[in-house]
């Protein structure tokens, strides 16, 4: 964790003090949390004009009890000091605007890029209070559907081999016969199989161990269309990865979005879509390569560092530590 932090149960074992006392005494005394310019409005926003950047990230999380709240990072700071640009809670674009809209116009105009996923409510936010900014969709957003469409038709195929396989034993009991399931070549039954192919699904070929492809080798021959919906999920990954050219690149998205009409996978069609509507700042990807990568990992880090206070029991005062670290 950044700073080295540690909470207070940690400290206060060290000194024969209950955590809890001591971590009241340092929020009420020891630190400067009641005089923070932020706390009377910490719960709702929090704003740092200073670490508005050329490029920004945008995004949501949860800080506790389900509760989220829109994020905006610089991406300059590499998820260290001045990374916070504004914390606000809830989702709800006319909400966020309001606040970003605190910020001064003439530093929001200087902003040339920010990184989003593929929600229209952040679409909506960026386009309003970065009118000038280039907005890019992140590509791992994008995979990710093409992935969670594979694991949809595995999904499916899994349920099918229970209800056969309860089929069977209910066939088995009624003709007074022990049921025996087919084991596969490598020592999977059809359900184990469909269940452990998960995270190979996930993977490109040359990431696969060799049970791994072994296991793929007997499930594509079993299920074709599962390789086939997978070959489309790494076409999607090949073109993000190989293209560099913004053109070529969307000339290779129709390609694909060809290939997926083909294929008619209607979740696939649904994934085509949905590129197909955020084409062009789909496409912004490959002027820069600019993920939210940044985004994600400084989210991770938020939910470290509630592990490690062992959550939120004062959404100010977390807030407050949260912003002594990271601005």
């Amino acid at each position: 964790m950044d700073n080295h932090a540690v909470d207070a149960q940690t400290i206060g074992s060290f000194y024969g003090v209950k955590g809890r006392t001591l971590s009241r005494q340092y929020k009420d005394y020891l630190s400067d949390f009641k005089s923070w310019p932020q706390l009377t409005h910490a719960r709702k926003w929090i704003l740092y004009p200073e670490n508005l950047g050329k490029h920004l990230s945008i995004d949501e999380t949860s800080l506790s009890h389900g509760e989220l709240y829109t994020i905006l990072t610089n991406k300059s700071a590499r998820g260290k000091k001045g990374s916070i640009v504004a914390i606000i809670s809830g989702t709800k674009a006319d909400d966020v605007i309001q606040v970003l809209q605190k910020l001064p116009e003439s530093m929001r105009k200087k902003v040339e890029e920010v990184t989003l996923d593929l929600a229209a409510n952040m679409e909506l936010i960026v386009k309003r209070c970065f009118p000038k900014a280039v907005r890019v969709t992140d590509r791992f957003h994008v995979q990710q559907l093409a992935s969670e469409a594979v694991q949809e038709l595995r999904i499916k195929h899994r349920w099918q081999a229970l209800e056969a396989e309860n089929e069977a034993i209910e066939k088995a009991r009624k003709e007074k016969i022990e049921f025996k399931p087919s084991i596969l070549p490598n020592g999977d039954n059809l359900k184990q199989l469909l269940v452990r192919s998960r995270y190979l699904l996930y993977k490109s070929r040359n990431e696969w161990t060799a049970t791994q492809k072994e296991r793929a080798d007997i499930l594509f021959n079993l299920y074709p269309d599962l390789e086939k919906a997978y070959l489309l999920a790494e076409q999607l990954r090949h073109l993000f990865n190989h293209t560099k050219d913004k053109v070529y690149a969307l000339a290779k998205l129709a390609k694909w979005h060809e290939a997926v009409r083909q294929s008619e996978f209607k979740t696939f069609n649904t994934v085509a879509r949905t590129v197909q509507n955020h084409y062009q700042t789909i496409l912004n990807y490959f002027d820069n390569r600019s993920t939210n990568a940044s985004a994600e990992s400084f989210n991770a880090k938020i939910k470290a560092f509630r592990a490690q206070f062992r959550g939120v029991r004062n959404i100010e005062f977390y807030l407050f530590r949260l912003c002594q670290i990271y601005t």
